[in-house]
């Protein structure tokens, strides 16, 4: 098992999720995907086909974004996209509000700054954020 799902496995353990096949292979799926996906892409996926059915890779879905494992990203009047979130690892969206598609900023994130700032003057712990930016693709334009 790829080191990162295993320690993904341990933090889902830690906060009372058990461990189970369908579990690890979902979290393998998110981590190798290059992009977000939905709820229909991921229970069709060759791995999770032969281990769950669609009602069981939603449930779980549902259980790792309650538990800050997984990201949920979207248009609420579209599929919900996923992404699973790795520590020391962050990502910020473009997303359009025509088709849907989400793809990665491929710049630096401009509010860390911010972020580090807010924690100093707040005395906040944990903090972080989830930046998406909404906007129509070149190709609805």
């Amino acid at each position: 098992m790829d080191p990162l799902v295993a320690e993904t496995v341990d933090r889902c353990r830690e906060l009372g999720m058990r461990r189970t096949k369908a579990l690890e292979q979902l979290l393998a799926t998110l981590l190798e995907s290059e992009r977000p996906m939905t709820l229909s892409e991921l229970a069709e996926s060759e791995r999770l086909t032969a281990q769950c059915d669609k009602a069981t890779v939603f449930r779980l879905l549902q259980r790792l974004a309650e538990k800050g494992i997984v990201r949920r990203l979207g248009l609420h009047e579209r599929a919900a996209y996923f992404t699973l979130l790795v520590p020391g690892r962050h990502q910020d969206y473009l997303i359009c509000t025509e088709c849907g598609l989400i793809e990665s900023v491929k710049a630096p994130c401009p509010v860390h700054q911010l972020e580090e700032e807010i924690r100093e003057k707040t005395g906040f712990r944990n903090l972080y954020h989830e930046l998406e930016f909404f906007g129509t693709c070149p190709s609805c334009v």
